[in-house]
């Protein structure tokens, strides 16, 4: 079960270890194969998305069944309950709320130099939005990645999606796509789905960007393709660290740390404290609430392999433990937690408070829940509607601008051994001066 560390050192090694969790040493073999799944793909089209939803998921697909149809959509509505139909479109609300107020914004200043300077913000024609079956359906991962995509304005969505052994799709997924704006659905799931998506077949589009998150398999497809396409990130297994000082709430810490627990045997649960009796509670609380826990097992081994409990000096010993790891969810359970919010340089998303629980982030707070994982916040950010936009740059100099820079670019193109490079500025301003004359 949970161990309680109080050496920094011994801290410091088990959070590295946790970190490099997916690196193991079939990794290799693991890449691989879904090279090869990607290569026939890339050949045959359907004919090797269909080949392998059968050797890999034990399901039997027409060509005409890879796309979910209008009547699957419309029966989708009449099999989710209205409670969650109606706390589905407030977490689309919430997050189009959101999101609309991180739209980049093209900027043209013009200069009193006669040099226009500026940058042009445009949506990529084709987005692809992968969402994970198998062991959970994630219609909030449909969610966090359409409406993004659907705020840039992307003039075409589209998702991929496991299909289950009867073949269907689980009609919440279904609900939550159409209410964020998406139609083109596909029942395809693992390294093909990505394979389908950045080279396109005789049914499935090829795109520009692929987002969200899946297994090794498809996590190593999306680097494979990266270069074909755009990614959001290469998103490992869930991970949640928790600081806490002694007026946090164990058996809340301990509710929290199994919310991340129970995703998947590799996710993460850490906690920091200053306070050993609260770390000795949440170790029995996290005990005592996986008796009858749903997911026992699952849970009970991501706990055994990637739990832990450090208790520490300080909460400023806490944050530099914290930036160490970068997690994915930062939850500071603390009295103050905004003054210590100036501690911390690296973390996905950052809870604040008691009242704050990471799956209020993970639904409909309104941020996205497709994060940085494995120590990538250290240099990555969530995903947003930059993730299906890009910007050119704009530049206009006037014959007059172009003149007072012309030697400065003469001499630097000279530097460089690239004589075109100055010609064709040296040309223009000649032509200039004569012109003048």
């Amino acid at each position: 079960m949970l161990r309680i560390i109080t050496q920094r050192a011994e801290a410091l090694t088990e959070l590295r270890r946790i970190c490099d969790r997916t690196h193991d040493d079939q990794v290799v073999h693991k890449e691989a194969t879904v090279r090869e799944v990607l290569q026939a793909i890339k050949r045959q089209g359907d004919r090797a998305i269909l080949h392998y939803t059968e050797e890999y998921d034990q399901i039997v697909l027409a060509p005409e069944e890879l796309r979910i149809s209008g009547s699957e959509l419309e029966a989708a509505y009449h099999q989710v309950s209205s409670d969650l139909l109606e706390a589905i479109r407030l977490a689309c609300r919430q997050v189009e709320a959101f999101h609309r107020q991180r739209v980049p914004k093209s900027w043209v200043q013009f200069g009193d130099d006669e040099v226009v300077l500026g940058k042009r913000y445009t949506p990529v024609d084709r987005a692809g939005l992968y969402v994970p079956g198998g062991r959970a359906a994630y219609p909030s991962t449909v969610i966090m990645n359409a409406i993004p995509a659907k705020v840039a304005k992307v003039p075409r969505i589209v998702v991929t999606t496991p299909p289950g052994p009867d073949k269907a799709v689980n009609p919440a997924v279904l609900v939550a796509a159409q209410e964020a704006g998406v139609q083109e659905i596909y029942r395809i799931g693992g390294a093909q789905a990505i394979g389908a998506l950045a080279y396109g077949t005789e049914t499935v589009p090829k795109v520009d960007v692929i987002t969200g998150p899946g297994n090794i398999y498809v996590t190593l497809a999306k680097k494979l393709v990266y270069g074909t396409v755009g990614i959001d990130s290469l998103a490992g297994p869930s991970e949640v660290l928790i600081i806490a000082d002694g007026r946090a709430n164990p058996v809340h810490v301990a509710a929290d740390m199994l919310a991340q627990a129970e995703h998947d045997p590799l996710a993460a649960a850490i906690l920091l404290t200053t306070d050993s009796g609260l770390a000795m509670k949440v170790v029995s609380e996290v005990k005592q609430q996986l008796l009858n826990h749903p997911r026992k097992v699952l849970t009970e081994k991501s706990i055994a392999h990637y739990g832990l409990v450090v208790v520490v000096d300080s909460l400023e010993a806490a944050a530099e433990l914290s930036n160490e790891f970068a997690p994915e969810h930062l939850e500071l359970e603390v009295a103050d937690p905004w003054s210590l919010l100036a501690n911390i340089r690296h973390a996905g998303a950052i809870f604040l408070g008691n009242s704050t629980p990471e799956a209020v982030g993970d639904y409909l707070a309104g941020p996205n829940h497709t994060l940085p994982t494995s120590g990538s916040a250290r240099y990555a950010s969530a995903l947003g509607v930059e993730t299906f936009m890009k910007h050119s740059s704009l530049i206009q100099y006037s014959p007059q601008a172009l003149h007072r820079v012309a030697q400065a670019v003469d001499t630097l193109a000279t530097a460089e051994g690239l004589p075109s490079h100055a010609d064709s500025v040296r040309l223009r301003v000649r032509g200039q001066l004569e012109s003048d004359d």
